[in-house]
C-alpha cells in the first residue's frame, strides 16, 4: 500500500473533486468507515458502548461527528466535546455537527479553563486536528489532549493522531497517544518515522471512495506492506513435496557461551518450512548444544578449515550466518576467506554484521543483511546516532545500491530496502518483540523462506511480516512485557495461517 505525505494526499483529493467526486460523499465513507472501526475496537475488548468524541474545527472533526451518527445507530451513547465554538468550523464539520444533535447526539462546547468529564469506560474518539496540522499544540487544546491521554481510555484518532506531523513524524509538545489510527485512504509518512510509531497505535484501513486509478497512478518511494502484496511470495504446499525439494538450509551459527542463538535461528528455519536445517558451530561446544532440538542436524567445524565450511553453505539451497558467532580473530578470518564465496542465497545478521563493519569485508550480492540500528550505524560508519527519518533512509538505500543486497532496518517499524524497489516497511508487531534473540529468530525465519525459493526481496518482506503476526500473537496471550523470543516459534503456526484460503 502507498504511504503519501499530508500535501500528496490533498493532491490527489483535489484531483478526484476535478473528477466530479463530492466531499460530503467522502467524508459519508470515512465516517461510517472510522465508526465501524470504533464499533469492532469496543466488540473486541468488551467495553461499554459510550463513546467521547474530541471535535475540532476543521474536516477532521466532521469525519467524528458523521462516526457519531452512525455509532447511535448501533446504540451508543456518543457524547461531543466541541473544543472550538462551532462558527469557526468548516461548512461540512457545522453541517455533520448538526446531523448529529437532531439524532440525538449530545454536543458540549468547552471553553478554556474547563475540564472534559471523562467516564470510566468506553472509547475516546480523536477528531481534534488532521493531517494539515503544523507546529505545536497550544492551550487550551495542549490540556485536553493531556486529559485525553491521561483518561486511562483509549483513544481512535482519525486519520492521524492530533498534533503528529504528519510529513515528518516530529511530536512537539501535546501529542494524542492513540490505541489505533484509522487512517484514511492511504498511510501518512509521518506514522512511521521519529516520533510517529509511539503515537498511531494500530492502523486501520479506511476507504473513504478515492478512485483507484488515481492511486494506481500515484507514485510513492515508500510502501507500507499488505497481504496482497505478500501472498505471491508465500511458498505453495505441494502435496508430494519431500524434504529436498522443501529447502536444505545451512547455518554458520553460535560459539562457545552463546549456543541459544544458533537455537533459536536454526529452529525458525525448520518452522518456516525448510525441509532440512544443519547447524554448523565451531568444535568445542557440543555439550552446550544437546539440548538442540532433535530435528537439527549438528556438525562441527574448524574454523581454519575453510573450504570444508565453505562446501557446507554452498552444498544448501540458502545459508544464514551470524547469530552468536562472536568475534574472535579465527571468526573474523573464516568470514573473510567465506562471505565472498558464498553461492546460495544467504542472510547476514548479528556478530558477522559487526565483523563486516569493524574489517570493511566485502558482502556477496542479492545477500539479506538484518541489522538493528546500532549494527547500521556501524554498517554506514556513521559516528553519531542518527533519527530514524526520511534523510537516514536515503543513506541506507546509497548502502543498498552501491552492493546490490537487501537490507532490513530491524526496529519499531522495520524497513526493507532493495536497488529498484521502494522501501518497504512493515507495519504489524509488537514491542514485546524488542527481546533477546528475536532477531535470531527472524533471520532462520528469511533463510528458511529463502530455501523454499522466494526470491531475497520476497523473504525478506514476507519474513518481516511474518515475524510481526507472530508477535502480536504471543504479546496478545503472553503480553509485552513476558514475550521471550522462543515463544514466538509457537505463533508461527498463527502468523501462517492468513494463508490457509490461498492454498489450492
Amino acid at each position: 500500500m502507498k504511504i503519501t505525505t499530508p500535501a500528496q494526499m490533498s493532491h490527489l483529493e483535489q484531483q478526484a473533486y476535478q473528477e466530479g467526486h463530492q466531499e460530503a460523499v467522502f467524508m459519508e465513507e470515512a465516517g461510517s468507515g472510522v465508526g465501524l472501526i470504533v464499533h469492532e475496537f469496543t466488540e473486541r475488548f468488551g467495553l461499554e458502548h459510550q463513546v467521547i468524541l474530541l471535535c475540532g474545527k476543521g474536516n477532521n472533526a466532521g469525519d467524528a461527528y458523521v462516526a457519531g451518527v452512525h455509532l447511535q445507530l448501533l446504540d451508543y451513547h456518543v457524547h461531543a466535546y466541541q473544543l472550538f465554538p462551532l462558527s469557526e468550523c468548516s461548512p461540512l464539520c457545522q453541517q455533520n455537527a448538526q446531523r448529529f444533535a437532531q439524532d440525538g447526539g449530545l454536543i458540549t462546547e468547552v471553553r478554556y479553563g474547563e475540564e472534559i468529564p471523562f467516564p470510566e469506560d468506553g472509547v475516546i474518539l480523536d477528531g481534534i486536528f488532521g493531517t494539515g496540522f503544523r507546529g505545536p499544540i497550544e492551550e487550551p487544546i495542549k490540556s485536553f489532549i493531556a486529559s485525553a491521554n491521561n483518561s486511562g481510555l483509549p483513544i481512535i484518532a482519525i486519520d492521524i493522531p492530533s498534533g503528529l506531523n504528519g510529513e515528518t513524524g516530529e511530536a512537539t509538545g501535546e501529542v494524542i497517544e492513540a490505541s489505533q489510527t484509522a487512517f484514511l485512504g492511504l498511510p501518512k509518512l509521518g506514522f512511521f518515522i521519529r516520533d510517529g510509531w509511539n503515537k498511531v497505535g494500530k492502523l486501520k484501513h479506511v476507504d473513504f471512495g478515492l478512485p483507484r486509478e488515481l492511486i494506481e497512478e500515484f507514485s510513492s518511494d515508500v510502501e507500507m506492506l499488505s497481504l496482497d502484496f505478500l501472498l505471491p511470495f508465500l511458498p505453495k504446499m505441494i502435496r508430494n513435496r519431500n524434504k529436498y525439494e522443501a529447502g536444505y538450509v545451512v547455518a554458520l551459527s553460535g560459539s562457545p557461551g552463546m549456543p541459544g542463538a544458533a537455537n533459536l535461528s536454526s529452529m525458525a528455519a525448520l518452522r518456516s518450512g525448510a525441509g532440512i536445517v544443519r547447524l554448523l558451530f565451531p568444535e568445542g561446544m557440543q555439550a552446550e548444544l544437546t539440548s538442540s532440538p532433535w530435528e537439527l542436524i549438528k556438525t562441527a567445524y574448524n574454523p581454519e578449515n575453510e573450504e570444508s565450511v565453505l562446501s557446507y553453505l554452498n552444498s544448501a539451497s540458502s545459508a544464514f550466518i551470524g547469530p552468536g558467532i562472536g568475534r574472535l580473530p579465527k571468526t573474523r578470518a573464516l568470514l573473510k576467506e567465506v562471505l565472498t564465496k558464498i553461492r546460495v542465497p544467504c542472510v547476514i545478521d548479528a556478530d558477522a554484521l559487526t565483523i563486516i563493519a569493524e574489517d570493511q569485508l566485502a558482502i556477496p550480492e542479492e545477500a539479506i543483511l538484518t541489522p538493528h540500528l546500532g549494527e547500521l550505524h556501524r554498517l554506514l560508519s556513521l559516528e553519531t546516532k542518527q533519527p530514524l527519518d526520511l534523510t537516514f533512509l536515503k543513506l541506507c538505500q546509497e548502502y543498498v545500491d552501491n552492493r546490490n543486497i537487501t537490507l532490513v532496518v530491524k526496529g519499531g517499524p522495520t524497513f526493507i530496502l532493495k536497488r529498484g524497489e521502494p522501501i518497504y516497511v512493515n507495519p504489524v508487531g509488537d514491542p514485546g518483540l524488542a527481546t533477546a534473540g528475536s532477531g535470531d529468530v527472524l533471520t532462520g525465519l528469511i533463510a528458511g523462506l529463502l530455501a523454499q525459493k522466494v526470491s531475497p526481496h520476497g523473504a525478506a518482506c514476507l519474513g518481516v511480516y511474518l515475524h510481526g503476526l507472530a508477535g502480536e500473537a504471543a504479546a496478545e496471550e503472553q503480553t509485552s512485557y513476558c514475550l521471550t523470543s522462543s515463544d514466538l516459534l509457537d505463533y508461527f503456526p498463527e502468523a501462517f495461517t492468513f494463508s490457509m484460503f490461498n492454498l489450492t
